[in-house]
């Protein structure tokens, strides 16, 4: 795919949420055979294998170089701990419940934009961050019962996506893409390292051949989506991200015999439509 076009930025937009579902659908089945400390790992190490030669051949070892290395530091924190958070929500919650609670991360990344980086939030972009708190609501509120705090899991992860997104746009005043990538990679990849005394699993043939699988889907949508971006205006081709959904709904109906109830898909509409308002408001776009 080369050249501009929307039809094609939203067609690789499509293909990439989908591609990024079946990261977090092998992710999830990872975790009920492995620590997640170790499919944060292993998982990142996959990854590598398939960015780095990319890397190297498109923009050379030279754009790995970390100028603001505290802030890389930082933003790096932020992925282990959003990581982390997603695939603890993953082992413990439906697939289509978790990504559906993660798609409210463009609300937080508009609520930290005004801090972080000193841009305005209009009115009506406050009355769509309201609107999308009040969605996420919808979304965790019949999921309680006697676990009420593992469904702040997944929001406690679209916060932290939210702000490391949100400082990954002012990192980028300095920094490249690459290298960002990089280096909160190998930051997760140390992280996950650090959990082998606390009891790593056997890995067979079975379970590497997830984990390269993993590696795939999530170097692969990575660059779908950049791809999407540069073919359309994300005003237009961005919104199309939010089809993850139904395909979280169809792989954990087909997978694990999901089925999302009605507080789930009118709190998940809610959520889609103030992300989509605040990202055609430009207030969205980490």
């Amino acid at each position: 795919m080369t050249g501009p076009s929307p039809l094609r930025g939203i067609v690789a937009m499509v293909v990439g949420a989908g591609l990024l579902t079946l990261n977090d659908a092998v992710s999830k089945h990872l975790t009920e055979n492995y620590p997640i400390g170790q499919v944060i790992c292993l998982r990142q190490i996959a990854a590598f294998l398939f960015i780095l030669p990319y890397a190297m051949s498109v923009t050379g070892l030279g754009a790995l170089r970390a100028v603001n290395r505290g802030g890389q530091f930082l933003r790096a924190l932020l992925f282990v701990s959003g990581t982390g958070l997603v695939l603890w929500s993953l082992s413990l919650l439906p697939l289509s419940f978790v990504i559906a609670v993660l798609f409210s991360s463009p609300i937080f990344i508009a609520l930290w934009s005004a801090p972080l980086l000193g841009e305005r939030v209009h009115g009506r972009q406050w009355a769509a961050i309201a609107a999308g708190f009040a969605g996420v609501l919808l979304i965790v509120r019949p999921a309680g019962g006697g676990s009420e705090w593992v469904v702040l899991l997944p929001v406690c992860a679209a916060f932290t996506n939210g702000l490391r997104d949100a400082f990954t746009r002012r990192l980028s005043r300095t920094e490249n893409s690459v290298s960002v990538l990089f280096w909160s990679g190998a930051m997760v990849m140390v992280a996950g390292l650090l959990t082998i005394p606390l009891g790593w699993q056997p890995l067979d043939a079975r379970g590497a051949a997830w984990f390269l699988a993993a590696g795939f889907f999530n170097a692969s949508a990575h660059f779908m989506v950049i791809e999407a971006l540069r073919m359309g205006r994300a005003a237009v081709v961005a919104p199309f991200r939010y089809s993850g959904l139904l395909w979280a709904m169809l792989v954990g109906f087909l997978v694990w015999n999901e089925l999302p109830d009605s507080w789930m898909l009118a709190g998940a509409a809610v959520v889609v439509a103030s992300g989509i308002y605040m990202i055609r408001r430009g207030v969205a776009k980490g």
